[in-house]
């Protein structure tokens, strides 16, 4: 799969412009490394709206989804920065979601993301798997690089340990990632699969968004001792 890893963590939030520049310093400066040497993190990258809200997004790849629910992962939780705590309690409208990657198709990632929240139900959820398997096939569309499915893990995702996302009817919800090399690529993929007449047997979707990402790291990236 082009993504590395059957776990992964999506965080989203807003933040006020007054806090912006230090929100930025902390996540470059230290949360993304932070978070990408507990044991069992594959790899994170950053994200900012070109058409999306909220503004920023991050997607932790892991090696499992049991990584997000591990002694290590709760114990960084449970064991926050002063700069961590800050920068957490300034997050708006905060998405939390941990989810499995159930389809992921293609070669790799791109610099532009598009994201598409979508609700199933227990009756539809199957149905929906097996039209997704060729839905997400990038195909010879110019410009997609690679497209995942994300269905989210109710019990494991929302708020933690001073993270103020919130549960609620989203909390079953799942994401499609369209990852692309430009954005007009990744927003004619979304209005041809998801919100035009071809995006049967889906309702419109909760949101869509595009993203432009900022940067990325890997496990290999960070220097040992």
């Amino acid at each position: 799969m082009p993504l590395a890893g059957k776990g992964m963590l999506l965080t989203s939030m807003n933040i006020d412009a007054a806090d912006e520049a230090d929100f930025n310093r902390w996540y470059d400066r230290e949360h993304l490394e932070e978070r990408v040497a507990i044991d069992g993190f594959l790899e994170a990258r950053r994200y900012v709206a070109h058409a999306a809200n909220p503004k920023y997004l991050s997607l932790y790849s892991t090696e499992t989804l049991d990584v997000l629910d591990s002694p290590a992962y709760r114990a960084r939780l449970a064991n926050q920065t002063d700069w961590s705590r800050r920068c957490m309690a300034r997050f708006k409208d905060m998405l939390r979601v941990v989810a499995r990657i159930t389809i992921s198709i293609g070669t790799g990632r791109g610099a532009a993301l598009g994201l598409v929240r979508l609700r199933p139900t227990p009756d539809n959820a199957g149905p929906w798997r097996d039209a997704l398997q060729e839905k997400l096939v990038p195909g010879n569309r110019e410009g997609i690089i690679s497209m995942h499915l994300l269905e989210s893990e109710p019990e494991l995702s929302g708020a933690m340990a001073g993270i103020p996302a919130v549960r609620n009817e989203g909390a079953r919800d799942w994401f499609v990632l369209i990852d692309g090399t430009h954005v007009g690529a990744v927003s004619a993929v979304i209005a041809e699969r998801f919100t035009g007449p071809a995006a049967a047997p889906f309702p419109l979707p909760v949101s869509v968004g595009t993203y432009s990402l900022m940067w990325d790291l890997a496990k290999s990236d960070i220097a040992s001792g």
